[in-house]
């Protein structure tokens, strides 16, 4: 364990890809459905939202946050397809 150095200047660049991967296999495994993803997406989203953010020192990063995660969402959406969220 000692061997992985998290640390280092693109490590959230590690994670993120990471993190991507998972949505993506449990998708495939429908372990995770396109109506939950879209909820996550949500749920990121309003952690951007100034208004209800807890923390306004994190908005840049929430923000940016909510960003990536669109574009996973729709990166998934399109390419495992699947039935939307029922409003």
């Amino acid at each position: 364990m000692k061997d992985i150095d998290l640390a280092t200047e693109n490590g959230s660049d590690k994670t993120m890809l990471i993190l991507q991967s998972l949505l993506c296999v449990l998708r495939e495994k429908n372990l995770l459905t396109r109506a939950d993803i879209e909820n996550l997406c949500e749920k990121v989203a309003s952690a951007a939202d100034e208004a209800q953010n807890a923390l306004p020192c994190c908005s840049a990063s929430a923000l940016a946050a909510a960003s990536e995660m669109g574009k996973i969402g729709d990166y998934i959406g399109r390419r495992y397809g699947g039935k939307h969220r029922r409003n």
